[in-house]
C-alpha cells in the first residue's frame, strides 16, 4: 500500500514538472513573438544615417551688401569636413535659366562658405548643393534684396518646397552612351519614389521624341542612360509625378558633338 502511494506521488510530481515545462515553453514563445512584433514596428529608415545641411542666409539684405553664405554639413550627426561638393546656385526669382553657381570654401570644420553681392532690388533664390557620403541634398532659401517683393505670377513655378536639380552633361558624343542625372527634393529632404521620365528631342527635328524612364539609384537621385544618335543640341524635359497628384517639369539643353 505504501509502495503504491509512493509511486502515485512520483507520478504526480512528474506530471507537475511536465506542466511546468509546457508553461515555460509557451511564455518563451510569447516573448519571442512580442520581440518580433516590436522589431517589426521599428522604422528602418529612422535607423539610417542622414545627410543634413544647415543653410540659413539672412532673409533680407540691402542692395550692394555682401551676402554671406554658409552651409554646415553633418552626416549621422557628425560634422563633415571633406564633402565631395558644396556650391551655391542663385538666380533672380522667375529666371532660373540664368542662374549662377559659385564654389564654396571648405573651412575644414564642417562649414562651407561663399560671398556674393547683388547690385539691384531683387528676390534671390539660392540652392546649397551638397554631396557627401554618396548622398546629395540641396536646401533652397530665398533672400530679398533692397525693396523687391516676391512675385508669385511666374509661369510654372514649382510646388512650394519642391526642388529639381539637373546635373550638367559634359562631353556628350553621338553614338556613345551618357548618364543623365537629376536630384529631387521636397523641402530639405530627398523626394523619393517619384515617377520620373525624360522626354528627349533634337531641336532640329522636334517631331521625333524619345521617352525614357529614370531609375532611382539612391534616395532622391534619378538616372537615365541614353545614347544620342547624332550631333546637335537636344532638349531634355524632365517630368516628375507622384501618387498624390504632383506633376512638375523642367527643360534643359544638352549639346552633343560628333
Amino acid at each position: 500500500m505504501r509502495g503504491d502511494f509512493i509511486l502515485m506521488r512520483k507520478r504526480f510530481i512528474i506530471f507537475l514538472l511536465f506542466l511546468s515545462v509546457i508553461g515555460l515553453s509557451a511564455c518563451n514563445q510569447e516573448n519571442n513573438n512580442n520581440a518580433n512584433n516590436n522589431n517589426n514596428d521599428v522604422n528602418l529608415d529612422d535607423m539610417l544615417p542622414d545627410l543634413n545641411v544647415e543653410f540659413e542666409p539672412p532673409e533680407k539684405i540691402e542692395v550692394g551688401e555682401t551676402l554671406k553664405l554658409e552651409a554646415i554639413v553633418t552626416y549621422d550627426d557628425e560634422l563633415v569636413t571633406d564633402a565631395s561638393e558644396v556650391n551655391f546656385e542663385y538666380w533672380i526669382e522667375g529666371h532660373k535659366d540664368d542662374s549662377t553657381t559659385i564654389d564654396s570654401t571648405n573651412n575644414k570644420d564642417g562649414s562651407y562658405t561663399a560671398e556674393v553681392t547683388i547690385d539691384e532690388d531683387a528676390v534671390i533664390q539660392i540652392y546649397a548643393h551638397t554631396t557627401a557620403e554618396g548622398l546629395h541634398t540641396m536646401p533652397l532659401r530665398t533672400v530679398i534684396v533692397g525693396d523687391a517683393e516676391s512675385d508669385d505670377s511666374h509661369e510654372h513655378e514649382h510646388v512650394e518646397g519642391f526642388g529639381m536639380h539637373f546635373m550638367d552633361v559634359e562631353d556628350a558624343k553621338s553614338g556613345e552612351e551618357v548618364e543623365m542625372m537629376v536630384h529631387l527634393h521636397m523641402e530639405d529632404d530627398p523626394f523619393e519614389d517619384a515617377d520620373v521620365r525624360f522626354e528627349i528631342w533634337n531641336k532640329d527635328s522636334s517631331d521625333s521624341k524619345d521617352w525614357v524612364d529614370a531609375e532611382e539609384t539612391t534616395a532622391g537621385e534619378y538616372v537615365v542612360n541614353y545614347t544620342f544618335e547624332e550631333a546637335g543640341t537636344y532638349t531634355i524635359q524632365i517630368h516628375v509625378e507622384d501618387d498624390d497628384g504632383l506633376h512638375e517639369h523642367e527643360e534643359h539643353d544638352v549639346k552633343v558633338s560628333e
